[in-house]
């Protein structure tokens, strides 16, 4: 394959970025601030012609998000976006881009904080920027989604946005409407929902063309096509939780796409609108998830993105699906997570990690390459500590695919090192092969990371996932414990300093960690976690109510068919602290709603009433996730504090 450079993006680094450096750099002189800080290079699109990129740069106080034109050789627009801090970018057309905004901030009128999306266009000619819509003046204004695009209409001066409509007083219904781009105007509504429709989709020529429904109360779930001006069902069925989820549409726009199980595995099908009839399987891949869908801003769907540690590919077209297929496989030990393309795939994009790279950007055009830039210009190759794909059998015979991240001087001898467990969040989640801030940051000072993909994680298939149902503080955990013993047995690790450091999901498998297996670790660090899971029920059926699909789902990811008086009270650690031996450091986010603080707060009283070596960080101003630098900061000192005590 040819390689070549865009010499004249003098904005970003300028070299071709070799795979594998011959830099050297002293494994321990890297600030943690550097771990902490988030990558330089981020949140890159691509205009439909493939002439032009764009991407956010956070250096040197800086935040802002840049637009070249490749052809012209230079930069074309830059806007500081430090005060909306979008978390998405993608061109729209060849002058303008949409920015997804979240912020977790107060709605005038209603308690509490929440979640809020918003859109902005940016012109790239004018230099102006605009939030597509506000609340108010018949946008009701107490909902919290208002950054979703489902379209753009056939002569690119309108896009199509699902939002709440004020009808009445007190009534507000789920419709689709058209939002002009170029001029500040109320949306006009083209379509009005119902109750309980969540989603839509749009035709080629601007034109609803089918809606999604789910009835809570009477657990309909639904399809119907807009015919003539009325809707018209093509399929239902009744379920207490939805088994199937609308991605999208085919290309002639003549089917839904949809993911289901089948076969206790992951697949999509075509749900055709004239017959009401699935397809057969599609994208059916043993020990492998799905975790997404590739398709465009009309919600066209060209294939899906498997997971595990290494993400890979399924097309419609299968030219694409081997391409990609030949890229991975041409550098196995390295990860190409397709980015973005333009609109006849002629140009594509790729974030490239793993041996020898932090996170680099590559355009793949005429079979050759072109390196952009690193994400993380701080971290060349020679600086990034190996991370290995591994796996062991736990007690039961079930493989437990893992990951190894090891300090870079010890990677040769791997002998007796001192370990960090990082069972991730979730529980359904999974953890991918590349630049972790964390794992490096551990890395760095010399531990060995453990990071086991025990039963019930994402990425490796339904069957390794369904096995963790039912089995918090169990057998996911004895999967935790049976990594430690595996590479103590082969020499790897010191028994006598390993500590489990978890968030989320991953905070409660440390704080089970301190109890239940309480001769395993030395220390434990719970960022966010879960300490009393008969509160936790509690709290979602208070939000949600109790007959939410999101309390169905936790009853099966927990429970599954346990529902004895006593299941939650035994698998809970906050019951169990008596057993713990070993300092426990608990940290929480003040602002987190997914996992409030009380959680570790209540953990915390509860060890320190049993008269425990007990630590309680609360970080203001930080929700579930830790997502900026100053935050990162606060988090890695704590810990870094801590481990420098106890292990």
């Amino acid at each position: 394959m040819k390689k070549r450079c865009y010499s004249y993006l003098y904005f970003l680094t300028a070299f071709v970025i070799t795979i594998h450096s011959t830099l050297h750099a002293n494994e321990f002189d890297v600030p943690l601030e550097h771990y902490a800080s988030i990558p330089e290079k981020s949140m890159f699109a691509m205009s439909p012609s493939g002439n032009k990129v764009g991407y956010r740069t956070a250096k040197d106080g800086q935040d802002a998000y840049v637009v070249v034109d490749l052809k012209a050789n230079k930069m074309v627009a830059g806007v500081n976006v430090a005060a909306i801090d979008p978390k998405t970018a993608y061109f729209i057309n060849e002058t303008q881009l949409i920015f997804v905004v979240s912020q977790y901030t107060s709605i005038p009128g209603y308690e509490g904080k929440h979640h809020v999306s918003s859109a902005f266009v940016y012109d790239i000619e004018s230099k102006k920027i605009r939030q597509l819509v506000v609340p108010g003046k018949g946008v009701y204004d107490g909902q919290t989604r208002l950054g979703r695009v489902i379209g753009i209409s056939p002569d690119k001066e309108h896009v199509y946005m699902p939002l709440y409509v004020q009808r009445g007083r007190s009534r507000a219904v789920y419709s689709v409407t058209k939002v002009a781009l170029n001029k500040k105007r109320v949306p006009q509504t083209i379509a009005l929902g119902t109750p309980d429709t969540i989603d839509y989709f749009m035709d080629k020529n601007g034109e609803v063309l089918a809606r999604e429904r789910y009835n809570n109360d009477s657990n309909l779930h639904s399809v119907e096509k807009y015919v003539d001006g009325d809707w018209v069902e093509v399929f239902s069925e009744n379920v207490p939780l939805r088994v199937r989820s609308y991605v999208g549409v085919t290309e002639d726009r003549k089917s839904l796409v949809s993911l289901a199980s089948y076969k206790n595995q992951d697949a999509y099908f075509t749900l055709s609108l004239e017959t009401g009839k699935f397809s057969e399987p599609l994208f059916v891949e043993p020990d492998k998830s799905v975790n997404s869908v590739v398709k465009d801003i009309n919600q066209v769907v060209y294939g899906v993105r498997y997971e595990g540690f290494k993400p890979s590919y399924g097309f419609f077209d299968e030219k694409q699906e081997k391409l990609l297929s030949s890229l991975q496989q041409a550098m196995p030990e390295n990860t190409f997570r397709l980015t973005e393309h333009n609109s006849d795939w002629s140009k594509l994009l790729f974030y490239v990690e793993g041996k020898g790279m932090s996170g680099n950007y590559f355009i793949y055009e005429n079979s050759g390459f072109s390196a952009l830039t690193s994400a993380r210009p701080k971290f060349p190759g020679s600086m990034v500590h190996p991370v290995i794909e591994t796996s062991y059998q736990a007690r039961d015979g079930l493989t437990i695919p893992t990951l190894l991240t090891y300090p870079k001087s010890k990677f040769a001898t791997k002998k007796n090192l001192p370990a960090i467990m990082l069972p991730h969040g979730g529980p359904e989640s999974y953890d991918r092969y590349g630049f972790n801030y964390m794992a490096q940051f551990f890395a760095n000072k010399g531990y060995l990371v453990i990071q086991p993909q025990f039963r019930g994680s994402d990425g490796f298939g339904w069957k390794h996932k369904l096995a963790g149902r039912g089995k918090w503080g169990q057998e996911m955990q004895t999967d935790l414990t049976d990594a430690v013993n595996h590479l103590v047995e082969k020499g790897e690790i010191d028994p006598k300093r390993v500590c489990i450091i978890g968030a989320s999901y991953g905070g409660y498998a440390a704080l089970a960690g301190a109890t239940f297996s309480p001769d395993v670790y030395k220390c434990v660090i719970a960022i966010n976690g879960v300490s009393d899971l008969d509160l936790m029920l509690k709290d979602e059926k208070f939000d949600a109510g109790s007959d939410h699909w999101v309390v169905t789902y936790w009853d099966k990811v927990i429970r599954s068919s346990n529902y004895s008086d006593s299941f939650l009270d035994d698998i809970s650690p906050i019951n169990h602290v008596d057993k713990v031996q070993v300092p426990v450091l608990i940290i929480a986010g003040r602002e987190d709603k997914v996992v409030p603080y009380y959680q570790s707060k209540n953990m915390y009283k509860a060890l320190k009433r049993a008269d425990k070596d007990a630590t309680y960080t609360l970080i203001r101003n930080v929700g579930h996730h830790f997502r900026h630098a100053e935050m990162r900061v606060k988090l890695l000192q704590e810990m870094d504090t801590f481990l420098n005590i106890h292990l």
